[in-house]
C-alpha cells in the first residue's frame, strides 16, 4: 500500500514516517491493516534523517502549489497525510504565499486524490487558529470557527473542503485540529507558537532563548508522542466515527510560558541550562491571545484519544525521545 505524507521533511512528517515504518502498516482500503509498501515524503526539500533510509521511502522535493507535481506524487496512493503548510506568523506576514500553499496546495492535494477515482483516505492537519475572537473558556466540538488570522482562515477553508470532497464520495477525509505541538525539535520557525517549544528545547541544550510573550501567556499543548498516536488512530477509525463534520478536535493541557520554563528546571539534572529572557512582541502576543485558552472535546475522549498526563510528562518524553538529536542540531546551528 502506498502512503504519501506532504510536509514529509518536517518534524511531524518524519515522526509519522518512522512510526509507519516501524508498525509495518495501517488500515487499507478495506479497513483491514495493510503493510506500507511505499512511503512518499514530499516537501520543498528532500526529507532525510535517522530511520528514513528504509528502501520503501521515497523522499521527493517540489512545489505543492503545482498541480502536475502533486498529481504525480499522489498517483497510486491509498492514503495521504496532508501536513504541508506555511505556518501561522509566516502566513500572516506573506498573504500571497500563505494562500498559495495553504489553500491552493490543499486544493491540489484533494483534486489529485479525486482524480484517482479510488476513494483514498486523506488526513488533513488543521489548527486551533481556526478559532478566534470572543471565545468561551474552553472551545468544544461545537464552537463556531471564527479565525482572526489568514492562517486560521486557510485551515478553516481546508476543513470545509475535506467535508465536501468526502460528501461527494471523492475521498474519505478527516481533519484534525491540533493544539500547539510541544516540544518540537529543530530550530525556531515562523509559527507564532514556536516559543512554546523554544523555552524548553533551547535551555535544555544550553542555549539562551528570548520569549516574545508574557510569562502568563497560556498555550494548549500536546506532545509529539500523543500527536503521532492520534494521527494513526484517526486514520484507522471507520468513516462513520465522526459524523458529517469529519473533524476531530484534539484535547491538550493548558500551560503558561512561565510553567514551561519552570519544567525545564525540574528535569534538567546536571545539564548546563540556557536562560530564558522575556522580550515582548506585540504582534506575536496578539496572535497567541486570539487562540483558545482551553479545549474540551468530548468526541476525542469518547473515541479514545489521549492527552499527556501533565507538563512533566511532556518534558520527560522530549528528553527521552528527541534531546539527543536536538543536541546535534544545536551544535551545527
Amino acid at each position: 500500500m502506498k502512503v504519501v505524507i506532504t510536509g514529509g521533511a518536517g518534524f511531524l512528517g518524519k515522526k509519522l514516517a518512522r512510526r509507519l515504518l516501524q508498525d509495518g502498516g495501517i488500515a487499507g482500503p478495506s479497513g483491514k491493516p495493510e503493510r506500507v509498501s511505499e512511503l512518499v515524503l514530499f516537501d520543498v526539500g528532500k526529507a532525510s534523517g535517522p530511520g528514513l533510509d528504509d528502501p520503501r521511502v521515497k523522499a521527493l522535493a517540489g512545489d505543492i502549489a503545482n498541480f502536475a507535481t502533486v498529481q504525480s506524487i499522489v498517483q497510486g496512493a491509498a492514503t495521504v497525510f496532508h501536513f504541508a503548510a506555511v505556518v501561522s506568523a509566516g502566513a500572516e506576514a506573506d498573504f500571497d504565499l500563505g494562500y498559495r500553499v495553504n489553500l491552493d496546495g490543499t486544493r491540489n492535494v484533494l483534486e489529485a486524490c479525486r482524480a484517482l477515482g479510488t476513494n483514498p483516505r486523506v488526513v488533513f492537519t488543521s489548527s486551533l487558529a481556526a478559532f478566534g475572537g470572543e471565545l468561551p473558556k474552553a472551545v468544544t466540538d461545537d464552537t463556531a470557527l471564527t479565525p482572526q488570522t489568514s492562517y486560521g482562515a486557510q485551515k478553516s477553508i481546508g476543513e470545509f473542503l475535506i467535508r465536501d470532497y468526502t460528501r461527494k464520495g471523492f475521498l474519505r477525509g478527516t481533519s484534525v485540529r491540533l493544539p500547539t505541538i510541544c516540544v518540537r525539535t529543530g530550530l525556531p520557525n515562523k509559527a507564532a507558537s514556536t516559543w512554546a517549544s523554544s523555552v524548553v528545547r533551547e535551555p535544555l541544550t544550553g542555549v539562551d532563548v528570548v520569549c516574545p510573550v508574557t510569562p502568563e501567556t497560556v498555550m494548549v499543548v500536546l506532545s509529539p508522542r500523543k500527536t503521532v498516536d492520534a494521527f494513526v488512530r484517526l486514520h484507522d477509525l471507520p468513516p462513520d466515527a465522526f459524523g458529517p463534520s469529519r473533524t476531530l478536535l484534539l484535547n491538550g493541557i493548558n500551560v503558561t510560558a512561565k510553567e514551561l520554563e519552570q519544567a525545564v528546571g525540574r528535569h534538567a539534572g546536571n545539564r548546563k541550562v540556557g536562560k530564558v529572557s522575556w522580550q515582548h512582541d506585540s504582534a506575536i502576543q496578539k496572535i497567541c491571545d486570539g487562540w483558545p485558552q482551553g479545549i474540551d472535546s468530548r468526541r476525542a475522549r469518547s473515541l479514545g484519544f489521549e492527552t499527556d498526563k501533565d507538563l512533566d510528562e511532556v518534558v520527560r518524553n522530549f528528553i527521552a525521545d528527541d534531546l539527543e538529536d536536538q543536541m546535534k542540531i544545536a551544535k551545527t546551528a
